[in-house]
């Protein structure tokens, strides 16, 4: 594996924090004017799909003067803004025909372009709304020299269903999610029966869907789930939790976590061949 020189995962499920000024190099910006002109935009689908529960919080913190500058330069060749106003043509997007890999929630992108540096016959979408992740991933990428890396702002529920072509990715991955530990907030969780069933019809056939967690009971609700799934197979063959894989690195994050004595459990689920289509269950 490529050795990377990573900053500090983004804290996670952390509160708002208030909205701090630009850094010392970082010019004050008009009041109205985007924070990043060619950068990722705000609200990319804005009012054209319904409101409903999310399983994600945007959060608020300073963006380094790097980051800055990898969002100006980089995005509009390596990002892109998920408006759910068009398919996304994922060869033409990495510019060949390698298998595409989802992950959803890569915090500072540290282990995302990690995997990327030792898979590099692996293209890996990384999508999420933190906007100094976004910047450090694409910071990593340029850096290292990494082609296979691209970065999708939003909602990764829109770019699953309005923006993303059947059959067209070969695995998915979903680390340390927000585990919305508080009973009332479990519905914002995002690994429920009906995020399988949309996720199957993009993953092809033999795709792996890999989740990882620390909280112990987000990890069994997502064993049920997934075990419950007609889509989906246990790649383990006695059934249960998997061993981390070696492709998977420990965060620093996750790293804290285990120093803590908290217990990091991995599932990797398989899909399986079509079966005739039945009705979707609504996001």
């Amino acid at each position: 594996m490529s050795e990377l020189n990573t900053s500090p995962e983004a804290p996670r499920s952390a509160p708002e924090a208030p909205r701090q000024g630009p850094g010392p190099d970082v010019p004050a910006r008009p009041k109205g004017e985007p924070r990043f002109p060619d950068g990722p935009q705000a609200d990319p689908a804005g009012s054209h799909f319904e409101r409903r529960i999310r399983s994600f919080q945007p959060r608020r913190s300073r963006v380094t003067t790097g980051q800055a500058d990898a969002l100006q330069r980089l995005w509009s060749r390596w990002g892109l803004d998920i408006d759910g106003q068009r398919v996304v043509d994922l060869g033409e997007m990495f510019g060949n025909g390698n298998p595409v890999v989802l992950e959803i929630g890569f915090g500072m992108g540290e282990a995302t372009a990690q995997m990327a540096a030792a898979d590099p016959d692996t293209n890996v979408l990384g999508v999420d709304v933190h906007t100094p992740g976004q910047g450090n991933l694409l910071n990593l990428a340029d850096h290292h020299g990494l082609s296979n890396v691209r970065v999708a702002n939003g909602d990764a529920i829109i770019l699953l269903r309005e923006m993303l072509a059947p059959d067209s990715l070969s695995g998915l991955r979903v680390y340390f999610p927000d585990p919305w530990p508080k009973k009332r907030h479990h519905k914002r969780r995002l690994i429920q029966p009906e995020f399988l069933d949309l996720a199957a019809t993009r993953l092809r056939p033999g795709a792996v869907v890999h989740c990882a967690t620390d909280w112990e009971p987000y990890a069994e609700q997502m064993l049920d789930v997934l075990d419950a799934h007609p889509d989906f197979e246990n790649t383990r063959a006695e059934g249960g939790f998997s061993p981390r894989p070696a492709f998977r690195p420990v965060t620093r994050f996750e790293g804290q976590g285990l120093d803590k004595g908290h217990v990091v459990n991995d599932l990797l689920f398989r899909r399986v061949q079509h079966r005739e289509p039945q009705e979707q269950r609504p996001l």
